[in-house]
């Protein structure tokens, strides 16, 4: 599984800066305005990332592998 350049791009910095500094706003905020759910949220974007890290890290395996991840996931 590769992810053009662009996709990864935005996805890592989803995953790096953009999911995590929301959550702590969210989080912050529901504290100060009593704000529903904010344990709900903060879980829920941890599984986000933890997700989209992993896809992240599937592609950058594949593309630093090239063909030999092709093989390397068949089994030869």
């Amino acid at each position: 599984m590769k992810l053009n350049d662009k996709v990864y791009d935005v996805m890592k910095w989803c995953v790096l800066v953009f999911i995590p500094a929301a959550t702590s706003l969210y989080v912050g905020l529901s504290m100060v305005w009593h704000w529903p759910l904010e344990e709900e949220v903060a879980k829920t974007s941890s599984l986000v990332c933890a997700f989209l890290g992993a896809l992240l890290g599937i592609s950058n395996l594949s593309y630093k592998l090239g063909d030999n991840y092709e093989d390397i996931t068949k089994g030869n």
